[in-house]
């Protein structure tokens, strides 16, 4: 972005427009996604979403006015629909008593392809430049290399994955038309998801981690080389270490929430989530706050940590809300990330509002959200009978059987 920023002539409030249309579109994609999933299967569903989404990021650079890149970042926004399908496959893959720490790990490692492409890109860009292309064509050349791997990608995902334990849906539907991978009616499942309110806590809760996540892989290159006046490349490895944070704090979240429902049922996993939502927001402030290079990165780190973490722990709670509409409840808050993006991008559209002032702002607000998080634990419907409850009946069952 600081190359295409000077060679496009982009000021804050067009950065800040780019990055709102980046995961604007993906909240309607997220939720056509599930929809989708249901009737074709994860497999195809995620092979054409990865092979079609390789044309817009190969063909950005092909960008010549703001307009135009504005258009591209658009379509590409709509590959964000695969965390949906993600966490679909690994829900109807994995035992519930494991289901929350396999969603966590999956996606973790999905978004650590965003903190590694904040390391390699500038280095694809800097061998371009140093092959002799200016920069550019060096920016423009380098997206090829994201864009081919999905391509590549599709094809591998749809000829060494299926969609179920038992097989692929289109196939077992030949057998039994009325097939569903996910227990509930998909008919009606939507719209019971949309009248429980804790779905819509979650939709804010998951907003104000994943959303503010999506936004600082967007913006921390910037912040660094403004704030900081680093190069590109320097700028790139510090701000793709928020991203490598996924490698395990996304999976600590979802093992944290899975332990405290083993022992305390939905409550449980309640209140873990808010207790790391809650030093999210802290550390966002402190970020902001810091002037000195060592201390930001390391006040970056502590709160990526209890972000990554809050990413877990949203979605080990997600499939004991209501277990006949998982797929809804899925595609509802994980469109809750990217609604969190769009409102966080609109802080840095102003052009009177400085990075720093927008992420005390964002730290706040994160904040709030945790202490509101806590009413999931204190309703009523949290003392109905959770998948953890069931699992142990299971167990129960199984022992007093053998």
């Amino acid at each position: 972005m600081p190359v295409v920023r000077e060679e496009l002539n982009l000021t804050q409030g067009q950065i800040g427009n780019i990055i709102i249309a980046s995961v604007a579109i993906t909240v309607f994609a997220r939720l056509l996604i599930g929809w989708l999933c249901d009737r074709v299967g994860p497999r195809i569903c995620f092979a054409l979403l990865l092979i079609i989404g390789s044309i817009p990021v190969m063909c950005i650079g092909f960008s010549n006015s703001y307009e135009s890149f504005l258009l591209f970042r658009l379509a590409i926004g709509v590959i964000g629909a695969s965390f949906v399908i993600t966490q679909y496959h690994t829900s109807v893959m994995f035992a519930k008593n494991v289901v929350g720490t396999a969603n966590a790990t999956a996606a973790g490692w999905g978004n650590l392809g965003g903190g590694v492409t904040l390391m390699v890109m500038p280095l694809i860009f800097a061998a371009f430049v140093g092959a002799g292309y200016t920069s550019g064509e060096a920016w423009r050349y380098s997206m090829v290399v994201p864009g081919f791997a999905l391509f590549v990608m599709g094809f591998v995902y749809y000829f060494y994955t299926q969609d179920t334990p038992k097989g692929n849906i289109l196939e077992l539907r030949k057998n039994d038309p009325k097939y569903q991978a996910k227990e509930g009616d998909s008919k009606g499942s939507f719209w019971n998801a949309c009248k429980d309110f804790r779905v819509w806590v979650l939709f804010l809760v998951y907003g104000s981690c994943f959303g503010i996540e999506i936004t600082i892989d967007n913006i921390a290159t910037l912040y660094f080389v403004d704030n900081f006046k680093l190069g590109i490349g320097e700028a790139g490895l510090i701000a793709g270490t928020f991203g490598m944070m996924n490698l395990f704090a996304r999976s600590l979240g979802g093992i944290f929430g899975d332990k405290a429902g083993k022992s305390y049922g939905l409550k449980g996993r309640i209140f873990i989530l808010s207790f790391f939502l809650l030093f999210e927001g802290l550390g966002i402030i402190l970020f902001s706050e810091m002037v000195m290079l060592p201390m930001a990165i390391a006040a970056m780190l502590f709160f990526a940590f209890f972000l990554k973490m809050s990413n877990g722990a949203t979605y080990s709670v997600v499939p004991f809300i209501n277990k006949k509409a998982i797929g809804a409840v899925s595609g509802i808050v994980g469109a809750g990330g990217n609604v969190g993006a769009v409102l966080a991008g609109f802080l840095f559209t102003a052009e009177g509002i400085s990075y720093r002032q927008g992420l005390y702002i964002i730290g706040i607000v994160v904040a709030l959200v945790a202490i509101l998080s806590l009413l999931l634990a204190l309703t009523n419907k949290m003392e109905e009978k959770s998948f953890d409850e069931e699992y142990k009946g299971e167990l129960k069952l199984k022992e007093t059987m053998a």
